[in-house]
């Protein structure tokens, strides 16, 4: 028995093998990347949970702008202030999403902008206080339309 395949069929097949190579996937990001990122910046510093609120859409419709406060309660006085202020990701290519240096004289440590996120994954976001302690929040985000999808050398 043979098989009979007319023009349309290998059409078809054709343009469904061609739409399964066009459309790209985001890279899998290696396990524990965020951790290391982590530690690579901060070192063996003990982080805890509070004073940083990290404020995301839960679900976002287009992963190629994402809106992004993170706010750390601090008196920024001469005393007692925020250092600096790090995003990190789990499933991006690159696992750190930014860092931000401040002092006493910031006024108000809060940062807000947009940034890129390759699919629904978690960010953590770490402040560094000037007594040397690390706070930190965490938030899951649902991301329907991929982004950050080139190849890294």
């Amino acid at each position: 028995m043979r098989l009979k395949i007319t023009r349309r069929d290998a059409l078809i097949l054709g343009g469904i093998a061609a739409a399964g190579t066009a459309w790209p996937t985001p890279s899998p990001a290696a396990p524990g990347q965020m951790e290391a990122a982590i530690r690579k910046v901060l070192g063996e510093a003990t982080i805890r949970k509070g004073k940083v609120t990290l404020d995301l859409p839960p679900l976002v419709e287009n992963g190629n702008v994402v809106p992004m406060t993170v706010t750390v309660y601090s008196p920024m006085t001469k005393d007692n202030f925020v250092k600096a202020i790090h995003v990190f990701n789990e499933k991006n290519p690159q696992p750190n999403v930014i860092s931000v240096k401040l002092g006493a004289r910031a006024g108000k440590a809060e940062i807000a902008t947009r940034i890129r996120l390759a699919t629904t994954q978690k960010l953590t976001a770490i402040a560094e206080m000037s007594d040397g302690t690390c706070w930190s929040d965490t938030q899951e985000v649902v991301v329907t339309l991929a982004a950050c999808l080139e190849d890294l050398p």
